[in-house]
């Protein structure tokens, strides 16, 4: 990994940091299993997610809501689905 991957990773960590444990704890999980091999379409969809509101994405995750938007539902049920 160079610098700038370092740093673009040691940013993105930060914004990881949630109001919510929980969601820390699935962002970062994203981070370090699966944002070294997504596409950069993914890694896009991954920094729309970030984006989003806590409350919003609880709900998302949960399964409380439906996620309105097909790629954010994907990536959802991906970061879901990872051990």
């Amino acid at each position: 990994m160079n610098a700038v991957d370092a740093a673009e990773l040691r940013r993105l960590r930060w914004k990881c940091r949630r109001g919510m444990r929980e969601l820390d704890v699935l962002f970062t999980r994203y981070l370090d299993r699966a944002w070294a091999a997504a596409s950069d379409a993914e890694r896009g969809v991954f920094l729309q997610l970030l984006d989003c509101e806590d409350d919003r994405l609880w709900r998302w995750f949960m399964g409380y809501e439906a996620v309105p938007d097909a790629a954010l539902d994907t990536l959802v049920q991906r970061i879901r689905e990872l051990h």
